[in-house]
């Protein structure tokens, strides 16, 4: 059987990058997934999530979200539900960065950073846990709640200052969750990613900083967005059947050397 036949569950930012990856992982495994995010086209390009999932068989929509918005978080689960009875699966994926320094972050890019990173993953938890604490649980979980956060989460962003923050703050929000709400069976974990390829303009493709993170990363390649989407697939599945709390690390033993 499929590792989440019959859940619902909604992915933020999954237009592009490693949102995607994780929304089409999710439907390949049997889960009909809300893609969540501000625009339908991909960054990189390409055919968009909800299309792609579909022309495969599976089962998805999209729905504008910012997740900066408590009105559009709380929209969204609340549709999510009318349509589909329950919310199984929050993955709280969205995120922005600035690639600047301490002294040369400005006021609203910090704001702005943290008003997405942040503020909008304690929304997606936030609103995930009230749903979930109103439905009768599934096996033996009554939801699970899966946060991208960053290995610059544990170490320095090199460069990028808020977002290095933002991501730190996803970590002890991740294990707050988890700790707060674990008796009533509602699970909450983080996939840290290390250097992923996504197809990000600009500061993604970057000779120095890709230079960087090779020497970083003892495995002989970078990481790719799927390497993340896996991880992701396991912390919202019955697989991972006692974990709750934990920051998954997918890095290529970036933080073991």
């Amino acid at each position: 059987m499929s590792l989440l036949a019959g859940r619902v569950a909604i992915v933020t930012g999954a237009a592009s990058g490693i949102g995607r990856a994780i929304a089409l992982a999710f439907a390949s495994e049997g889960a009909l997934v809300v893609v969540a995010d501000t625009r339908e086209q991909p960054i990189e390009g390409g055919e968009p999530t909800v299309a792609q999932i579909r022309r495969a068989g599976g089962q998805a929509l999209f729905w504008p979200t910012d997740v900066s918005r408590w009105a559009d978080i709380d929209r969204l689960v609340a549709e999510t539900v009318r349509m589909h009875g329950r919310l199984d699966i929050m993955v709280n994926n969205a995120a922005i960065y600035t690639g600047t320094r301490l002294t040369d972050t400005t006021e609203a890019q910090w704001n702005q950073v943290m008003a997405v990173n942040l503020t909008g993953m304690f929304f997606g938890c936030k609103r995930a846990v009230q749903q979930m604490l109103t439905q009768e649980p599934a096996g033996e979980v009554r939801g699970r709640i899966v946060n991208i956060s960053s290995q610059h989460g544990m170490v320095a962003a090199p460069g990028d200052c808020a977002y290095g923050v933002s991501k730190a703050g996803a970590v002890y929000l991740t294990r707050q969750v988890a700790a707060d709400y674990a008796e009533d069976r509602i699970v909450c974990n983080a996939v840290a990613p290390g250097k992923i390829l996504t197809g990000k303009p600009a500061i993604d493709s970057d000779p120095t900083r890709l230079a960087y993170s090779k020497s970083r990363t003892p495995w002989p390649r970078l990481g790719e967005p799927d390497d993340v989407a896996k991880a992701a697939l396991y912390l919202a599945s019955d697989l991972a059947s006692y974990v709750t709390g934990t920051n998954l690390m997918v890095d290529g033993g970036w933080m073991a050397a």
